[in-house]
């Protein structure tokens, strides 16, 4: 009796193929790099050659960054043009000088093995030392020094777009976040393509909201500074009935009649807070749902911002329009760059 019909019943054995035995490994083919130390000696320059385009890509990267700060839309396509050349140059040289070196010169031997019970003792620690030093032997990576050295140059510049562009993300407070272009008297303004107007006090009814920038945003001429100025002083003006604020004593000048002034920018991550609940005062930014509650100071009750809204003093002016009494007193916007008030 076969093995099938020891395990299968009559019926079934019949239709049952035998087991395919097993073909084993093909026979080696031998590469013109085994065979010719010159064609090796080539190949190792030209994974030397993808190496070192790695390395003009990463400085082109890092040349798009820095020639075409974002300012304007030109500027935006040229900054991403360069570096994703770059950055793609970059990434290509070292993954396909990688991949011909494996298959040029790296031991292209097919073996095969009896699995084993895998087990942590001395014996097979000695063996994988073993079996590290044969394969560091077989590829050459400490006889071609060449390769080695030039990997080591397009692993060591691959990484340097990543760090300038991140090193981009974290601006430093004290220069950008800490100031906007508000001041003492500088009138409050809807915000608006054609140009905002001034608001009156009289104007701005209960559970009103008004997205407001100062009026002197009008006066840069600069257009990619007049978006980043008003990016960080856009401001929301709400009034709620002045015995629904719970207000700190020593901030109480910094609002009137019930109209408050907070700015738009969340501490999480500096998304625009603009949905307002009139019954219960809540400030929600839509990004991650960070809630503040306009009535008692922008204080967070729910979500990841860490700090409360900065408030903006306002006051009412001679005319009767709304005015700042003077900048925050606190940085706007994201918390995560470790602000220090001074």
């Amino acid at each position: 009796m076969s093995e099938v019909e020891k395990v299968y019943p009559a019926g079934l054995a019949t239709n049952i193929q035998k087991p395919i035995a097993d073909p084993g490994i093909e026979p080696h083919r031998v590469r013109l790099t085994d065979k010719s130390e010159k064609a090796a000696k080539g190949a190792e320059q030209q994974i030397a050659v993808m190496f070192g385009i790695s390395i003009i890509g990463a400085i082109i990267a890092i040349w798009g960054f820095v020639a075409f700060p974002i300012a304007d839309l030109a500027d935006t396509r040229n900054n991403t043009l360069w570096m994703g050349i770059g950055m793609g140059l970059s990434l290509l040289g070292i993954g396909f000088g990688a991949v011909h070196w494996a298959k040029t010169l790296m031991p292209d031997h097919e073996v095969s093995e009896a699995r084993h019970q895998a087990r942590s003792n001395d014996e097979s620690r000695a063996k994988a030392i073993e079996i590290i030093k044969t394969a560091d032997a077989e590829s050459g990576f400490t006889r071609r020094k060449l390769i080695r050295r030039s990997l080591y140059g397009a692993l060591a510049f691959f990484p340097i777009p990543a760090l300038v562009i991140f090193g981009d993300l974290g601006p430093q407070v004290g220069d950008t976040l800490k100031h906007t272009i508000w001041k003492k008297g500088v009138r409050l303004v809807r915000d608006s393509a054609e140009g905002g107007t001034a608001i009156k006090a009289s104007e701005v009814t209960i559970g009103s909201v008004f997205h407001v920038v100062p009026e002197n945003l009008k006066d840069i001429e600069d257009h990619g500074e007049k978006l980043n100025q008003k990016a960080k002083a856009a401001v929301l003006l709400v009034r709620v009935e002045p015995s629904d604020l719970k207000e700190d004593p020593a901030k109480a000048s910094w609002s009137y009649d019930g109209i408050v002034a907070y700015s738009k920018i969340c501490t999480h991550v500096g998304c625009p807070v603009a949905l307002y609940e009139q019954q219960t005062h809540h400030l929600l930014c839509p990004c991650h749902q960070s809630t503040f509650d306009l009535a008692d100071h922008c204080r967070v009750i729910f979500g990841p911002a860490s700090r409360p809204l900065p408030q903006l003093a306002i006051e009412v002016d001679a005319e009767g329009y709304l005015v700042a009494q003077g900048d925050f007193t606190e940085p706007v916007g994201p918390s995560f760059w470790d602000i220090r008030q001074s």
